[in-house]
């Protein structure tokens, strides 16, 4: 992680909106049936794209939407989504991909638009920036054909044929569907832990040890992993091997890790554990450039004490963007898209899950490229099964 300009940091972390009501989905396909029918409508059956209006009756105005057509449509817009687009343009599939506009106060490129160096993505020796490695992705999804709209997907209708997917201004016909809307790093909200200029958010705090942890800045430094689950015992022992010393701070007397991560933890000499404690805040180094230190507080006898560290890692979970899809695939327990083992596959024929959205394990940019590839393929095979890869257009 090299340490930049205040001003150079983007402030992002996943691009869909994480909570829709299942009656937006049936607003707008009312809306646009009616737009379909509506004397004003025009339509370009070459281009695939319809431009619509219609009134509504809640309000004095006329609404305009623009109606795509397609053979894959692709909600995403990290190494996933991209890739996918990249694959499937090359199929000549003609996908559109909607690529979100700060959604949550998120910008297109997904969660590597959060973080400086990217160091372990193969093919840049000397590393990349995130946004850098993100807009060569977006580039080459363009260059083959990829149509890119930079709106934020607000519902989705998979229960009928085409599928419909929504935002503000326009809706899409696919015959299929990639979904990659990744998963959202938790964080803490405590003095100092958001963006520059008054947090150190990429100044030495971060929400991915295996992405960040072997920087410079916290090679031979003290540093924090805060949780107490499998993530965080993973992630303080992966840190112990660069820091000089890793904390585990844990609100509670106990962990609910499994036992075997528990017992790596506890035997390893460079990690401590600080039990009934939680951060309070976050302050610099002596030049204020970096992160130097933490407040920690004990929950139990109120005390708070000042821990000099020079990295602090947030291990409390992930939430997949998986809301807006308004219960339409199945989920696990904890919200990401099942699929079907070796496969994109979802609970829906035709819709496909790529990256993090649907990977709580790896979560990482080259898995989630990895998967976003097999999406395209999955769904270039299913659209030759259903007569549409060749010959017919949508």
């Amino acid at each position: 992680m090299r340490i930049f300009p205040n001003t150079f940091f983007t402030k992002a972390r996943n691009l869909i909106g994480l909570g829709f009501a299942s009656s937006t989905a049936a607003t707008i396909a009312a809306s646009t049936s009616a737009a379909s029918s509506s004397p004003s409508s025009t339509s370009s059956s070459d281009t695939g794209d319809t431009s619509s209006s219609y009134s509504s009756s809640s309000e004095a105005q006329i609404v305009h939407r623009k109606i795509l057509k397609t053979k894959l449509c692709i909600i995403g817009s990290g190494p996933a989504a991209h890739t996918a687009a990249i694959y499937a343009a090359r199929a000549e599939l003609k996908p559109v991909l909607f690529e979100g506009w700060m959604a949550n106060g998120v910008a297109p490129g997904g969660q590597l638009t959060t973080t400086t160096d990217v160091e372990n993505f193969p093919g840049f020796p000397a590393g990349i920036l995130g946004t850098d490695l993100m807009d060569r992705c977006r580039q080459q999804s363009q260059r083959f054909g990829a149509e890119v709209v930079t709106e934020t997907v607000t519902a989705v209708d998979l229960s009928q044929r085409p599928f419909r997917v929504y935002s503000d201004s326009t809706t899409v016909e696919a015959e299929s569907v990639v979904v990659a809307t990744g998963a959202v790093a938790k964080r803490l909200n405590f003095d100092g832990a958001g963006d520059a200029p008054d947090g150190f958010w990429n100044r030495g705090i971060s929400a991915c040890a295996v992405c960040d942890g072997a920087a410079p800045i916290f090679r031979g430094k003290p540093l924090v992993v805060i949780g107490g689950g499998d993530s965080a015992m993973e992630e303080a022992t992966f840190l112990s091997k660069f820091g000089s010393k890793v904390y585990i701070i844990h609100r509670r007397d106990k962990f609910r890790a499994s036992k075997v991560m528990q017992g790596k933890v506890m035997s390893n000499p460079k990690i401590e554990v600080l039990w009934n404690s939680v951060v309070v805040g976050a302050h610099g180094d002596d030049k204020g450039r970096i992160l130097g230190g933490v407040k920690v507080k004990n929950v139990v006898t109120g005390a708070v004490s000042d821990l000099k560290v020079s990295g602090l890692f947030f291990a409390i979970g992930h939430e997949p963007a998986t809301k807006f899809l308004d219960g339409q695939l199945e989920l696990d327990s904890d919200g990401y898209i099942v699929t079907k083992p070796g496969t994109t596959k979802t609970s829906v024929d035709g819709v496909f899950a790529a990256g993090d959205v649907q990977d709580k394990k790896y979560r990482q940019a080259i898995t989630a490229a990895g998967t976003g590839c097999m999406a395209a393929l999955d769904a270039e095979h299913y659209l030759q099964g259903i007569g549409l890869q060749e010959g017919k257009s949508v």
